[in-house]
């Protein structure tokens, strides 16, 4: 009985976290970002230009050099990457996002150590990062870097 009544109020108390998350500043000025993001047409057109030329990388990269419109794919990439984050939109929606990341984070830790010491939480959105590199080598070939 006693741990039942434990156990409830830690989820009470879990959500009252989240609340207190979602209507924290640093949430709603992610919120107000990601919508200016996806509500500016000049923006979105960048986004929406982004993704094409991305799927068209992803199909390149599987050949590599060998592929025949190998560096067209690898300058359109580029050039239509650094247009994307030179957006104002964009670029306050990546600050907005690692602001939050950054509250978040601070949570875990502070969770974590509440814990134990031993316990240990991700810090700089490293759960959030993908490490492999998609070949199937995990890496090891050297094409992740």
């Amino acid at each position: 009985m006693f741990a039942t009544m434990e156990f409830v109020e830690l989820l009470e108390k879990s959500e009252h976290l989240g609340v207190m998350i979602r209507d924290s500043e640093v949430m709603a000025a992610y919120n107000s970002a990601q919508s200016a993001l996806y509500q500016n047409s000049e923006t979105k057109a960048k986004i929406d230009a982004f993704t094409a030329i991305k799927e068209q990388y992803e199909e390149v990269q599987r050949f590599g050099r060998y592929h025949p419109d190998y560096s067209f794919i690898m300058k359109e990439i580029r050039s239509k990457k650094r247009e994307m984050d030179m957006d104002a939109n964009v670029a306050a929606f990546k600050i907005a996002e690692r602001n939050l990341q950054k509250l978040l984070d601070d949570i875990s830790a502070k969770l974590a150590m509440t814990v134990s010491k031993n316990v240990k939480a991700p810090r700089s959105g490293a759960a959030m990062k993908d490490s492999g590199c998609g070949c199937g080598s995990g890496g090891a070939c050297g094409c992740a870097s």
